[in-house]
């Protein structure tokens, strides 16, 4: 039987990620993300699955992030009921992750019936909270090296990717040679998860190309936030941090609680406004596999890199409604990362008219996003119903991405022994992939490609 990996995500675009692998007559899809972003990507969540849910004998997940584990729990909702593979760290993040996304849905349902805003009548979500709870029940852990089956005579193992807590490469040995599925590469010198593993091998390769036209500010990144934090203190502004829940939100605290200790920042309050974000506190502390260096020796010191004086934690809506009349200075970290969702958009809308308030991009702004749109000079900003004056001083900190830009890429790239047979380019949008596939091809001498959405190659 031939191998064949179908790419029905992250084809052209940097969200949902969806690969199908089919080898041994088995079908197994690794990861399983939300498409996200403009309208017309969005939309591609309430398509039919290409495939009979059903029909999947299991799933493989690279990470916890959305986009490549979000669209689970409709994936269980429509039939499939076989087991999700993935690392411990990612078990316990899926937890918060995908019961806080069934309870947005739920909750924009609820707002969109109330206010007549549906293009659906009714609007319904994509998935419920009982869809979770049935979703958590099918995942099953493994920890980096350990060998797995997800189906008879399919081997699996993982290794670390250096992205987010618990992230991984997923090697699959099958008929066709070996397959690794890079879901998304980190960076290297973070300050809480360790680099990225070196490879030496693999038939085939299915690589991530977020960052694959650009590099990332060759700037001292703590020096920067002092420079940032300094001029908000002067103007007793506040500093709005959209920040994805999980990674990026605790490396800017722990980063912010370092300089405050060194005697570098005034004392100011930093306000970590996510639920989620601070439900995934205590998982970066619990989860010593991926500890680097720097964070291991500051736990033997017995002390906490997320708490001090300084830092304080909002749970509820009152709490974060409260913020809105907090005089600064002082620094709000909240998600969503693009700035397309969540309570920074409350945040947003209060305080960008305001000329003390700066606005501190730190990841990854994706097409016909508000965030996007923002950094690129615009002049207002809309939400709720609102659309307000854009007078704040705008930010940008890329270095602070957990995505490895293009040459931190070519540098992992580079420790292959052999080049695979083929490379895949997934998980970017169309220039990125472009640039990254002529560097790689001019550099390394590789055979690329790019695939397209639903495209279908066979292997071997």
């Amino acid at each position: 039987m031939s191998t064949t990996i179908t790419f029905h995500g992250a084809a052209d675009t940097v969200t949902g990620s969806r690969h199908l692998l089919e080898t041994a007559g088995k079908r197994i899809l690794i990861d399983c993300g939300l498409f996200q972003g403009p309208r017309a990507i969005r939309d591609r969540n309430w398509e039919r699955f290409p495939v009979d849910p059903a029909s999947l004998d299991a799933v493989v997940l690279t990470h916890a992030h959305l986009d490549h584990t979000g669209f689970l729990p409709r994936l269980v909702r429509d039939g499939f009921q076989g087991p999700v593979f993935c690392t411990p760290a990612t078990r316990n993040l899926c937890a918060i992750m995908l019961q806080d996304s069934a309870r947005i849905q739920e909750e924009e349902a609820e707002h969109a019936n109330r206010h007549r805003w549906s293009r659906h009548d009714p609007a319904v979500p994509l998935y419920k909270e009982e869809d979770v709870q049935r979703c958590l029940k099918l995942m099953t852990a493994r920890t980096y090296n350990e060998p797995f089956e997800p189906v008879p005579g399919v081997r699996f193992h993982y290794e670390r990717a250096g992205h987010i807590l618990g992230s991984a490469f997923a090697f699959a040995e099958t008929e066709a040679g070996t397959i690794l599925f890079s879901g998304d590469l980190g960076r290297y010198g973070q300050s809480i998860i360790p680099d990225p593993t070196p490879v030496a091998r693999a038939d085939y390769l299915l690589v991530e190309s977020t960052y694959g036209d650009r590099d990332h500010q060759d700037v001292d990144v703590p020096a920067e936030l002092e420079r940032i934090v300094r001029r908000a203190v002067e103007q007793k502004g506040f500093i709005l941090i959209p920040s994805f829940a999980i990674g990026r939100s605790q490396e800017v605290l722990y980063l912010l609680n370092d300089l405050w200790i060194a005697g570098r920042i005034p004392r100011l309050p930093v306000y970590l406004d996510s639920p989620m974000a601070v439900s995934a506190v205590p998982l970066f502390l619990q989860h010593t596999e991926d500890h680097d260096l720097e964070m291991t020796a500051l736990l033997d010191t017995r002390r906490s890199p997320f708490e001090g004086e300084n830092i304080r934690f909002t749970r509820t809506r009152d709490e974060s409604k409260a913020l809105n009349d907090a005089p600064g200075p002082g620094v709000i970290i909240a998600g969503s990362g693009m700035a397309n969702a969540g309570r920074i958009r409350h945040h947003l809308v209060n305080r960008v008219p305001q000329p003390s308030t700066t606005v501190l991009f730190v990841g990854y702004q994706g097409e016909g996003t508000p965030g996007r749109s923002v950094l690129e000079g615009a002049a207002t900003f809309k939400a709720f119903g609102w659309e307000v004056p854009i007078r704040a001083r705008i930010e940008r900190l890329d270095a602070l991405s957990a995505h490895a830009d293009r040459n931190e890429m070519l540098r992992w790239l580079g420790q292959f022994e052999a080049p695979p047979k083929r490379t895949f380019l997934v998980h970017g949008e169309p220039e990125p992939r472009r640039a990254l596939q002529a560097k790689i091809e001019k550099e390394l001498g590789w055979s690329v490609h790019r695939p397209d959405y639903h495209e279908r190659v066979a292997l071997g």
